[in-house]
């Protein structure tokens, strides 16, 4: 069985065990600024850093948001995704987890936050302020980031399993898991344009390309002009290629990706989705057609908003001294 044939097992199974309710929005305790005594340099130490890593290596801008959106989505933001297990069963264990990069970033982030005001920061923000900065660095919107979250002690790969979404949702799917974690049907279609970076691994798509529904067919949602394309790309059975998620500007934050959902080129069945319900595709045809696109401005605004999924604040949680273990 491949990772994405279990991780769809898993998915399917657990998705129907998920509370209504769970890890809704509490932004009580956050605040633009928090550091501002207390660690006056703390957010020009992360963006510093983070501009020396996307100096030589800007690929790693699309995995550093995806491990916000990661953290956010499993327990609430509380840095959980950051922890190890001896035993292979915390978050970064499972398998939507395990192609996510940049960890050494962050520990360099920690390290120097560390030296300069010892216990202060906590990893969970840390997350949240790499994210920004790492769009910022790829020509992407800048946003005011809340602080003030505190660290989790517990990560768990079931949580993971169950709380990610993952990329052959479709859109039903997608709004319950946006709508459970306390989000707009907007925040979802907002999101989803963080797809304009990165890459992809054949296989979180080849099925689109060579056995949709078991038969060996392709999924008729995919343009068939761009079918062939992606085949020369990725061979059946091909786990380790990548793809640009957004061909010719992946490295670069833009609208771009809502033309090419309007095209019937989103590489993810999610992708596709977005086409599926009035609202969101009434959001992407917007983007991908006016002049002027306000997707910049809303990217910030969700940010904040998924920054506040489940947050742990005042005298709950820790401040890790290293973001890997808990203290």
């Amino acid at each position: 069985m491949s990772a994405l044939q279990l991780f769809t097992f898993f998915f399917l199974r657990l998705i129907i065990f998920l509370p209504l309710a769970s890890h809704l929005v509490n932004a009580q305790g956050l605040t633009v600024g928090f550091y501002s005594s207390t660690c006056p340099k703390a957010e020009a130490i992360v963006r510093d850093t983070v501009n020396k890593a996307m100096s030589v290596a800007p690929t790693l801008a699309a995995p550093l948001l995806r491990m916000h959106f990661h953290d956010c989505f499993v327990r609430g933001c509380d840095g959980s995704v950051l922890l190890n297990s001896s035993i292979r069963q915390a978050e970064k264990d499972a398998i939507p987890n395990q192609s996510l990069r940049g960890f050494q970033i962050i520990d360099k982030v920690k390290t120097a936050l560390e030296k300069a005001c010892p216990g202060v920061v906590s990893c969970a923000d840390i997350l949240a302020l790499v994210a920004r900065d790492a769009m910022v660095a790829v020509k992407g919107p800048f946003w005011e980031v809340e602080t003030g979250r505190r660290d989790g002690r517990v990560s768990n790969i079931t949580e993971a399993l169950r709380n990610l979404i993952p990329p052959f949702a479709n859109i039903t799917q997608m709004k319950l898991g946006f709508q459970q974690k306390g989000l707009s049907v907007k925040d979802l279609v907002v999101l989803l344009g963080g797809h304009t970076i990165g890459t992809s691994h054949c296989f979180a798509f080849s099925s689109r390309l060579y056995n949709f529904t078991g038969k060996g067919d392709s999924d008729p949602s995919l343009d068939s002009n761009y079918i062939p394309k992606l085949r020369r790309k990725c061979k059946p059975g091909d786990a380790n290629s990548l793809v640009e998620m957004d061909p010719g500007s992946f490295k670069t934050f833009d609208e771009n990706y809502y033309k090419l959902v309007s095209k019937r080129r989103g590489l993810f069945q999610s992708d596709a989705a977005l086409l599926d319900d009035s609202e969101t595709k009434a959001y992407v045809k917007l983007q991908a057609t006016t002049h002027g696109s306000t997707f910049f401005k809303d990217f910030g605004v969700s940010m904040v908003n998924m920054g506040r999924i489940g947050i742990l604040t005042g005298n709950t949680g820790e401040i890790r001294k290293q973001c890997a273990m808990v203290n």
